[in-house]
């Protein structure tokens, strides 16, 4: 049988060609290694409660805390408000205001991304591109930040021709820089991926920075990262992957993750490490002069166990739950003052979580200890 050569240029692309029939589902994640590049770290921050209340005191210590690793490390933190691990879909319109607001007041300077969904759909025949309108509209009240589209039912279960028109609707709205979101049906059984026509259509759109792939299944961010590096496109993929941190590590490529917000000054320690020392991104060279430190892939393991913990499956093959989790770490670190999700988040873990989260955190904190990563606030 005659080989079927691998589709690379994107004209040849159509709406419905799958992955697999393109060069860049078979380009290895070794050749895509990069030891120079420290890209930014986007930490979805956990909104916290305490007597069916946010935790603004928590919130404010939990994402300074963030920050504070950040600047050590020399890596870009961008905060990611009012997505799921803060709880998008539970606030109503006043609360979800109020995040925003009272991240401003409290970090002035500080560039954050926002999520945005379709508000009201529940009844809808189709979809309608204006039910983004209205978180849209509060999140661009602000200057210094992004704008991070987070699917919904009825935009994704478009043909890929339409489901672009409808990005490109949402776009016309847009005055800050957008960020798509693609999700596996992992997460939701309706979701489906972006196919590589979808991904160049919505990288080509000059109000689309970046987009964010949330995978467990398939390595679509492999995928991405090897297109747009391949085709120069002006376009960051961000690894949404909480199962495979270390792998856009490994790429130089950003990551925009849930468990940055439990691991956020492992997370970019180990960025640090991952580079050359011959790299002007790096902050704290090998003592030794050696070049490289290969210390880091015992990081790496202490990080992914962790947070394997974190985002463990429940009986129903959903980590939806890895917000109460993440809600014991920051207790246990002293950064919050409970362990308690939203009160209408149904996704909660059994009571035994506070000792399971602390063996998680067994492993972290000796490695932490031994390279010297302030972990644990003072």
């Amino acid at each position: 049988m005659a080989k079927t050569e691998l589709i690379r240029a994107p004209e040849a692309l159509t709406p419905l060609t799958p992955w697999t029939d393109t060069h860049w589902a078979h380009v290895s994640e070794e050749s895509l290694a990069d030891h120079s590049s420290k890209p930014r770290l986007c930490s979805a921050a956990l909104l916290p409660f305490k007597d069916a209340k946010p935790d603004w005191e928590g919130f404010a210590r939990s994402i300074r805390w963030m920050l504070e690793a950040a600047a050590r490390y020399g890596v870009e933190l961008v905060p990611v408000l009012n997505a799921d691990t803060g709880y998008i879909f539970q606030l109503d319109a006043p609360l979800y205001a109020e995040v925003l607001q009272r991240f401003r007041a409290e970090f002035p300077d500080t560039r954050f991304i926002a999520g945005v969904t379709a508000r009201g759909a529940e009844a809808d025949s189709g979809f309608r591109a204006e039910r983004y309108r209205p978180l849209l509209d509060i999140v661009q009240s602000h200057e210094n930040c992004e704008v991070m589209l987070m699917t919904s039912r009825h935009l994704d279960g478009l043909a890929p021709e339409k489901r672009r028109d409808g990005y490109y609707e949402i776009a016309e709205w847009l005055v800050r820089p957008g960020i798509v979101h693609a999700l596996e049906p992992s997460f939701v059984p309706w979701a489906t991926p972006f196919s590589p026509w979808l991904l160049l259509q919505l990288a080509k759109h000059p109000k689309f920075v970046a987009g964010k792939i949330s995978t467990l299944d398939e390595p679509h961010f492999l995928y991405w990262t090897a297109m747009c590096r391949d085709l120069g496109l002006d376009f960051q993929p961000h690894s949404g992957d909480d199962f495979g941190i270390p792998t856009a590590i490994r790429m130089g490529m950003p990551l925009l993750i849930g468990a940055a917000s439990s691991a956020a000054p492992l997370i970019c320690a180990a960025k640090d490490l991952w580079l050359d020392d011959s790299s002007p991104n790096k902050r704290f060279r090998t003592e030794s002069g050696g070049g490289f430190d290969t210390r880091v892939y015992k990081l790496f393991e202490a990080i992914q166990s962790m947070e394997d913990q974190v985002f463990r499956l429940d009986s129903h093959g959903s980590a939806s739950a890895y917000k109460h989790s993440t809600a014991h770490v920051l207790h246990l670190l002293g950064l919050i003052a409970a362990t308690e999700t939203h009160p209408d988040c149904v996704d909660r873990r059994g009571p035994d979580e506070s000792e399971r989260m602390r063996e998680a955190l067994q492993r972290p904190f000796r490695v932490a200890a031994r390279l010297g990563i302030p972990f644990a606030p003072n």
